[in-house]
C-alpha cells in the first residue's frame, strides 16, 4: 500500500492569512502539484489537517504559493508548514519515472524493436538528462532516459523506441 503513494512536495511555511502555504518540489522531482490533486499531510497531524486536494497553484515573491482545500486559515495552513504532502501514484504524469532515478532502478525496460532489454541496474545523472544503466541479453545497454523517445510505461515495462546503434545487434539474442 506504501509504494501507491508518493511524496511530492514539502510545505515551507504558511503565508497570508487565507490558508495559503510555500511549498517545494521533493526529492529532486518537479512541482507536480496541479489544482484538483488530492494530497495527503505527512506525517498526519494531531488536530489538524489530514487530507484535502489542491485548489490553486501560483508563483510568488518567494516560491510557489499553494492553496489546499484543508486548509482554510493561517491556523490550518501553520499547522501543515514542515510536513510533507503525499500523491497517489496513479495521480502523477505517466513520464516521472524519466525524473525519478530511485523509481528507475528495476525497473524492466523494453525497446519496440529488440523487446525486453532488461531491468535498470543504475541511473547515470547528468545535467541534462539521465542515462538508465540496463542488464539484460544484450548485456549492459545504456538507454538515455528522455521523454522523446518513451513510447509508454506499464505495469510491466516501461518501452522505449530506441535510435539504431543503442542496443548491440551483434552477438545478442534478441
Amino acid at each position: 500500500m506504501a509504494s501507491e503513494y508518493r511524496i511530492i512536495a514539502r510545505v515551507a511555511k504558511a503565508h497570508g492569512s487565507r490558508g495559503k502555504v510555500v511549498c517545494q518540489a521533493a526529492d529532486g522531482l518537479p512541482l507536480l502539484l496541479r489544482p484538483g490533486l488530492e494530497v495527503w499531510v505527512v506525517p498526519p497531524t494531531l488536530k489538524g489537517p489530514r487530507h484535502g486536494a489542491v485548489a490553486s497553484v501560483e508563483e510568488g515573491p518567494r516560491g510557489v504559493l499553494v492553496g489546499l482545500t484543508c486548509c482554510e486559515d493561517r491556523d490550518g495552513a501553520e499547522s501543515v508548514a514542515g510536513r510533507f504532502l503525499l500523491a497517489r501514484r496513479c495521480d502523477l504524469p505517466e513520464d516521472l519515472v524519466l525524473r525519478d532515478a530511485a523509481e528507475a532502478i528495476g525497473l524492466p525496460v523494453e525497446d519496440v524493436t529488440f523487446g525486453a532489454l532488461g531491468e535498470v541496474v543504475d541511473v547515470l545523472e547528468g545535467p541534462v538528462q539521465d542515462v538508465w544503466v540496463v542488464e539484460g541479453p544484450f548485456g549492459e545497454v545504456l538507454v538515455p532516459a528522455v521523454e522523446e523517445l518513451l513510447v509508454d510505461v506499464t505495469d510491466e515495462a516501461v518501452v522505449f523506441d530506441l535510435p539504431s546503434g543503442i542496443v548491440p545487434a551483434e552477438g545478442a539474442e534478441p
